[in-house]
C-alpha cells in the first residue's frame, strides 16, 4: 500500500468516527431531552396531585418524589457517562487520527476552547445540564420532606 492511500484510510477513518462522534452527542442531547420532559412531566404531576383535595396525598406525593430523586440520580450519571465517553472520543482517537494528517481541526479546537475557558469563567453546556438535575433533585428533596413531616405528625396524632 502507498503512502497516498494510507493516507486516503486514515482520512475515511477520521471522517466516519467523526461522524461518530457527532452522532453520539446527538444522543446524549435526546437523553437529556428525555430526563428533563420526564422531570417536568413528574413536576406537573406533583403539583396536580398538590391542588386536589386529597386527604390522605402523603404517600402518593413521597412516592412521586422518591421516583423523582431517582430520575435526577440517573440523569446525573448519565451527564457523566456521556462526558467521559465524548472525552475519549473526542481527545484520544480523533486527536490519535489527526497527527496522521496534515492538519488537526479537532486538537486546534481543543487547545482554543482550553484557553477561553482557562481565561473566563464559564460555565459549559454539561455543567449546566449538571445544576438543572441537582436543582430539579432538590426541589424533590423539599417535596419529599415537607410530606414526610405531615405524613409523620398525621400518624403520630392517630396514635395519640
Amino acid at each position: 500500500m502507498d503512502q497516498k492511500d494510507e493516507k486516503y484510510l486514515i482520512l475515511e477513518q477520521y471522517r466516519i468516527y467523526s461522524e461518530s462522534k457527532d452522532r453520539f452527542i446527538e444522543r446524549q442531547f435526546s437523553t437529556n431531552r428525555f430526563y428533563l420532559i420526564l422531570n417536568i412531566c413528574l413536576l406537573i404531576a406533583i403539583f396536580i396531585v398538590e391542588t386536589i383535595a386529597i386527604t390522605s396525598k402523603e404517600q402518593s406525593m413521597i412516592v412521586m418524589c422518591i421516583i423523582g430523586i431517582s430520575s435526577t440520580l440517573l440523569w446525573w450519571m448519565n451527564i457523566d457517562s456521556y462526558q467521559l465517553l465524548i472525552k475519549v472520543k473526542y481527545s484520544k482517537v480523533l486527536e490519535y487520527l489527526e497527527t496522521k494528517l496534515p492538519e488537526q481541526p479537532y486538537h486546534k479546537e481543543f487547545v482554543d476552547y482550553s484557553d477561553i475557558k482557562k481565561n473566563k469563567n464559564l460555565i459549559v453546556f454539561g455543567d449546566f445540564q449538571k445544576i438543572l438535575a441537582l436543582l430539579i433533585a432538590c426541589i424533590y428533596f423539599v417535596i419529599a420532606t415537607v410530606y414526610i413531616t405531615r405524613w409523620i405528625s398525621i400518624l403520630t396524632s392517630q396514635t395519640i
